[in-house]
């Protein structure tokens, strides 16, 4: 699929069929998770994937918010778990290379932990697109992150930025709510060109 066609294709899906994902989709899109940009190649992410009934099972029993709000997503086959890492950060950031450009030590303007696997996590959704594949990117709430985590015995260090499903969509799927292309903003409002307050107008 050309590039520019999986960025237009690409889209939020909450409704999925049972329908099995192929071995070599699902490692692809685990793989492409890895090509993210992180700050000082410090790689401050891990990533659960869940394909058998058993822990998807015990996924969504963790999170009975989840549930409650979305069961659609429960048919996916694939459920990925992105999960950041600040002491990875701390770490590459304390030693020598990087305390030659800041010697009080680690000092970051942004979390870029949250950001690198939220990059990490881009990816496999645009790469499900390129699987002919549907995924959805939802939150797992405050409260039900320590049951979680203790749940698939993952150190309290690794943080869970949210989830992410992946299968077929279901053949009942509904229409986007909410009027989504009148919504979009375009580059006509969102860029600023050479100073703030300039905008191009849209090409049709």
């Amino acid at each position: 699929m050309e590039y520019s066609e999986v960025v237009r294709r690409r889209r939020m899906v909450r409704h999925f069929s049972g329908r099995p994902i192929p071995e070599e989709s699902v490692e692809r899109i685990l793989r492409s998770a890895l090509r993210a940009p992180s700050g000082g190649f410090s790689q401050g992410w891990a990533f659960l994937a869940l394909e058998d009934y058993g822990d998807r099972k015990k996924f969504w029993d963790c999170l009975p918010n989840a549930v409650s709000h979305a069961p659609e997503l429960q048919p996916a086959p694939l459920i990925v778990v992105p999960l950041a890492h600040e002491k990875s950060y701390l770490d590459r950031y304390s030693l020598p290379d990087k305390m030659e450009d800041n010697p009080s030590g680690p000092g970051f303007s942004v979390p870029y932990w949250y950001i690198d696997t939220g990059m990490a996590s881009l990816l496999m959704l645009l790469t499900a697109v390129d699987e002919y594949l549907d995924a959805c990117f939802f939150t797992i709430v405050t409260p039900e992150i320590p049951g979680f985590l203790e749940q698939f015995d993952i150190p309290t260090e690794y943080e869970p930025i949210g989830a992410i499903a992946v299968g077929y969509r279901a053949a009942d799927l509904p229409p986007q709510v909410g009027r989504i292309k009148e919504r979009r903003l375009g580059v006509d409002k969102l860029v600023h060109r050479g100073t703030w307050g300039i905008h191009r107008p849209e090409k049709p």
